[in-house]
C-alpha cells in the first residue's frame, strides 16, 4: 500500500522523578520494518538496550495499560506478536487477518483491536487467551485504529474508502461511517475523549480531519506538511503532533483553534509518532534515516536522533505508562 514506502514507528517512554532521588525510567518500543525486529529504547539515556525479533515486516505498536506486554502487528506474516515487558521475550503470536496495519489496545487491557488492510475487517483480541473472539467487517484498507479512554468507542481509517468506522465495543458492531479526506491513516483520540484528529496522507489531501465524538462529524479540516501519517496527543489535550513522511518534519496543532503553530524539521520519511505520558517529548521514528528524533515540547526543537534498526515505523501508542508521570512544564519533568 501506498504509505507503506517506509512503516515508520515511533515509540517512545519518559524519565521523570518521583520526589528527589526516584527515577522511573520506561522503555519505548520501536518497530523495524526493513530489519524485522523492534528496538528497545531506554528513554533515561536514549540508547538502544534490547531488539527483539518478531514477524515479518512489523509495523504497528501498542503498550498494555499496565506497561506489561507490547503488541505488534507485522504486516507480511499476517500475525500479531505479544512481548513480555519483563523480558522483552515474545511469548505469543496470534494470527490474525490480512496484512495488520493497525493496533489498539483497550484502557482495561483486556481486549486488542487489530486493523487488517487486505481483509477489510478489524480482529478482536481477548489478552487473557491471546485468541481472536471476532472479525468485524469495515471499510476498504483500514489503517489507523484508536480506542477512547471509557473503552466504549474504537474509531478505525479506512484509507480507501475515505472514511473512518465507528465502533462500540460491547457490540463489536459498527454504529457509523465517518467521511474524511483523502486516504485516511493515523488517527488519535483526544484524553477528555471529545476529539478524533485523523491524518489524511493521500496526494494533495495533505490534511487532519478533526471529529468531534458527540456527533461523529468533522469540525475542523486543518492543513499540515506532505503526506501525514501518525498522529499523537499530548496528555493534556491541548496539542496534536503530525509525522509528514514526505515533507520530512512533524507539524504541531494547537487543538483550542484547530490551527499549525510550528513545524519541526525532523528526519528522513517521518511517520509513527507518539508522547511521552508526562507530556514532555515526542519520539518520531525516521524510516529512511533509520533513527528516532526526541523533540522537547516545551521548545518544539530536537534534542536527540536516536539510531534504531531498518526502516523504523512507530505506528501507533508504543510508550509504556507508569504509574508516577512529572507534570509538563513542572521540574519533575526531564526533557
Amino acid at each position: 500500500m501506498k504509505l507503506r514506502l517506509c512503516r515508520l514507528l515511533a515509540i517512545a517512554a519518559f524519565v521523570c522523578f518521583l520526589g528527589s532521588i526516584q527515577t522511573l525510567a520506561q522503555n519505548a518500543y520501536v518497530t523495524n520494518d526493513g530489519s524485522g525486529d523492534v528496538s528497545v529504547i531506554d528513554t533515561a539515556t536514549n540508547t538502544v538496550t534490547a531488539t527483539i525479533t518478531v514477524g515479518t515486516a512489523p509495523f504497528a505498536v501498542a503498550v498494555s495499560p499496565d506497561g506489561g506486554t507490547v503488541y505488534v502487528a507485522n504486516i507480511d506474516s499476517d500475525n500479531v506478536s505479544a512481548i513480555a515487558t519483563a523480558t522483552n521475550k515474545v511469548i505469543a503470536t496470534i494470527t490474525v487477518g490480512s496484512s495488520p496495519e493497525g493496533v489498539a489496545v483497550s484502557p482495561d487491557g483486556s481486549t486488542v483491536y487489530v486493523a487488517n488492510q487486505h481483509s477489510n475487517n478489524v480482529s478482536v483480541i481477548d489478552t487473557a487467551t491471546n485468541r481472536v473472539t471476532a472479525t468485524i467487517p469495515i471499510g476498504s484498507e483500514p489503517g489507523g485504529v484508536a480506542v477512547t479512554r471509557d473503552g466504549r468507542t474504537v474509531y478505525v481509517a479506512n484509507f480507501l474508502s475515505n472514511n473512518v468506522s465507528v465502533i462500540a465495543t460491547a457490540t463489536n458492531i459498527v454504529t457509523a461511517t465517518i467521511p474524511v479526506g483523502v486516504n485516511p491513516f493515523g488517527v488519535a483520540v483526544t484524553p477528555d475523549g471529545s476529539t478524533v484528529y485523523v491524518a489524511n496522507a493521500g496526494f494533495g489531501a495533505n490534511t487532519v480531519s478533526a471529529i468531534a465524538t458527540a456527533t461523529d462529524r468533522v469540525t475542523a479540516t486543518i492543513p499540515v506538511g506532505s503526506q501525514p501519517g501518525g498522529v499523537a496527543v499530548t496528555p493534556d489535550g491541548s496539542k496534536v503532533y503530525v509525522a509528514n513522511f514526505l515533507s520530512n518534519n512533524v507539524s504541531v496543532i494547537a487543538t483550542a483553534t484547530n490551527t499549525v503553530t510550528a513545524t519541526i524539521p525532523a528526519g528522513s520519511e517521518p511517520f509513527g509518532v507518539a508522547v511521552t505520558p508526562d507530556g514532555c517529548k515526542v519520539y518520531v521514528a525516521n524510516g529512511a534515516s533509520n533513527n528516532v528524533s526526541v523533540i522537547a515540547t516545551a521548545t518544539n526543537r530536537v534534542t536527540a536522533a536516536i539510531t534504531v534498526g531498518r526502516g523504523p515505523v512507530a505506528f501507533g501508542v508504543f510508550i509504556i505508562r507508569p504509574s508516577f508521570a512529572g507534570t509538563q512544564g513542572f521540574s519533575n519533568c526531564h526533557r
